[in-house]
């Protein structure tokens, strides 16, 4: 009976001590893993123009001759290199537009791109265009527009829709 209590005794001690290595952390036995890889992004710009219209307005016209500034916006992607041309509208080309009106003859005005009212601004890329390079934001290119003195048509509204493009 010695040999079994004895046994027992062990037995008991060597449960005890299982049972206290369970109840101890077993985060000394866990590890923890770490992984990385690259995640690449990607984009492509395209150039890109946009105008934002504008309206020349000559108020009334009474026989004098008038000159006024309106202004064209144009924004561009960074960098991008542009050339805005402006249409004959009703006229019979980009040097002799006219507005229409009462009178069969119209109302006869000149569009130009510089303050001297002496540059045509037309619609030949290259010749009688304006130039610039966009920069991401709006860009201001002032129209400067004339109707000579002397001209005295019939009374009444008068109007045309020029056509302003963008190359770029």
């Amino acid at each position: 009976m010695k040999c079994s209590r004895t046994v027992f005794a062990v037995l008991s001690i060597a449960v005890l001590g299982f049972v206290a290595i369970g109840l101890t952390s077993t985060t000394a036995f866990a590890q923890t893993y770490t992984a990385q890889a690259n995640v690449t992004v990607q984009a492509s710009v395209q150039p890109t123009c946009l105008i934002n219209p504008a309206t020349v307005a000559f108020g009334t016209y009474s026989g004098t001759q008038i000159q006024v500034t309106s202004n064209l916006a144009v924004t561009c992607t960074n960098l991008t290199g542009y050339q805005v041309g402006l249409s004959a509208g009703a006229g019979t080309s980009v040097t002799n537009r006219t507005m229409t009106g009462p009178d069969p003859n119209g109302l006869p005005y000149k569009l130009f791109s510089d303050s001297a009212y002496s540059v045509n601004w037309g619609n030949t890329s290259g010749t009688d265009t304006v130039a610039g390079t966009g920069s991401g934001a709006a860009q201001t290119l002032p129209i400067y527009g004339e109707i000579v003195g002397g001209l005295y048509p019939e009374a009444g509204s008068y109007s045309d829709t020029v056509i302003a493009t963008i190359t770029y």
